[in-house]
C-alpha cells in the first residue's frame, strides 16, 4: 500500500519538477540561445568561471548562477565570486526584468532588451552610484560574447569595459 502511495505521488508530483519550458511558451524566446551550462575560454592563470541559465518556478523565471575562481595578482589575494540573477516578466510594465545579487554584496536592477545579436541588460535608474550594462552576444560554435561596462555616475552615456570574455556551451559528458 505504501508503494502504491509513493507512486501516486510521484506522478501528481511529476509536472512540477525539473525545469519546464514548452515551445509553445514564447515568452523566453529571446533568452533561448542561452539557456544551459556555459564555461569561461580563459588564458591559463587569469581564472576559470561557469554559469547556468535555467528555468525555475515552472517557467515563469529564468535563475542565472555564476561562479569564478580568480588567481592572485597585482597584490590582490585569490578571490571567489558567486552571483544569482532572478529575469522575470514584470506584469506592471510587461517589460523583462532581471534583479542580481552577489557574494559581494552588491545589487543591481537590470531591464533586459533584446537586440540582433543577443540580450543587453541596463541597470535601472536607482541610487546616485554608477550604472551598467551586461550584454550576450551570439558567437560561433556554441561560444556567447560577454560584456560588462560601468558607467560613472551623472554621465549621460559613457559605458566602459570592466570586464569582457567569451564562454562556451558545456557539452556532455565535461
Amino acid at each position: 500500500m505504501k508503494r502504491q502511495s509513493l507512486c501516486a505521488a510521484v506522478l501528481l508530483l511529476w509536472p512540477w519538477t525539473g525545469p519546464a519550458l514548452r515551445a509553445e511558451d514564447d515568452r523566453w524566446k529571446d533568452f533561448r540561445f542561452l539557456l544551459g551550462t556555459w564555461v569561461s575560454e580563459t588564458k591559463p592563470g587569469t581564472g576559470t568561471g561557469t554559469f547556468t541559465l535555467e528555468p525555475g518556478l515552472g517557467g515563469k523565471v529564468l535563475i542565472r548562477r555564476n561562479f569564478a575562481d580568480l588567481p592572485a595578482g597585482n597584490g590582490r589575494p585569490a578571490e571567489k565570486h558567486e552571483d544569482l540573477m532572478v529575469i522575470y516578466p514584470d506584469a506592471a510594465d510587461r517589460q523583462v526584468r532581471a534583479d542580481y545579487y552577489e557574494s559581494e554584496g552588491h545589487v543591481i536592477y537590470y531591464s533586459i532588451m533584446p537586440n540582433d545579436t543577443g540580450l543587453v541588460f541596463t541597470s535601472r535608474p536607482a541610487s546616485p552610484g554608477p550604472r551598467f550594462r551586461l550584454t550576450y552576444a551570439r558567437g560561433e560554435n556554441n561560444t556567447v560574447r560577454v560584456k560588462f561596462e560601468i558607467a560613472p555616475p551623472g554621465k549621460e552615456n559613457p559605458f566602459r569595459s570592466y570586464l569582457e570574455g567569451t564562454v562556451r556551451r558545456k557539452g556532455p559528458g565535461e
